[in-house]
């Protein structure tokens, strides 16, 4: 079976967590890292040196990075749905993926840390345009097609969600970015991700 390392308020961690459900896999979850700790002992970081969440263990198969893992799991589990067949179909889903950790989750790292925890107001007018921009692309992308790699769920859209739900908690106009807003009450209708995401996240 399956063994996943994690916790739910990881959103590194439910991107795997979505996956595995959204393909209707069994697996064996051990809670590990914030409140759960475990990710110094010596065993975990035998699997993971990076001693962080998640790690997904499959057949041997020992395996961390979070866009790593949602990858080998479409790709094995999941051909055809999250998974396109056609390499250029796939390429479209799995461009957005790095984009959303390196552009659109850093951009919004300052502004969810002074949601959750306050601080200074520091530098935040420049992390709003710049997110509003990077918010901006994805509207026009989602303006053209219903997910972002086109007509179905994809690999782009696991990796995209968490941080489209952080982004629908800050001060935002309703009307701002109407496209991506569709969007991520279309995410919402996928079981999944209202569980692992939406219920989960801060």
């Amino acid at each position: 079976m399956i063994e996943v390392w994690g916790r739910s308020s990881s959103s590194n961690a439910a991107k795997v967590f979505w996956t595995l459900d959204e393909l209707k896999l069994d697996y064996a979850l051990h809670k590990a890292g914030g409140e759960f700790g475990g990710l110094e002992a010596p065993a975990y970081l035998a699997m993971n040196p990076n001693g962080r969440v998640p790690t997904l263990v499959d057949d041997g198969l020992v395996l961390w990075e979070s866009n790593a893992v949602v990858r080998y799991l479409a790709a094995q589990y999941g051909a055809g749905s999250l998974w396109p067949v056609a390499a250029r179909e796939r390429a479209l889903s799995d461009k957005w993926m790095d984009w959303a950790t390196v552009n659109f989750a850093a951009a919004l790292a300052p502004l969810r840390q002074k949601r959750t925890t306050g601080g200074a107001d520091t530098g935040l007018a420049a992390a709003a345009d710049r997110v509003d921009r990077l918010a901006g692309m994805l509207d026009r992308t989602l303006s053209a097609s219903p997910y972002i790699g086109g007509v179905g769920l994809g690999i782009g859209d696991v990796a995209l969600g968490p941080h489209v739900h952080r982004w629908t908690l800050l001060d935002i106009p309703p009307d701002r970015h109407p496209a991506l807003r569709s969007y991520y009450l279309r995410l919402c209708t996928h079981g999944a991700y209202k569980r692992h995401i939406v219920d989960k996240l801060a």
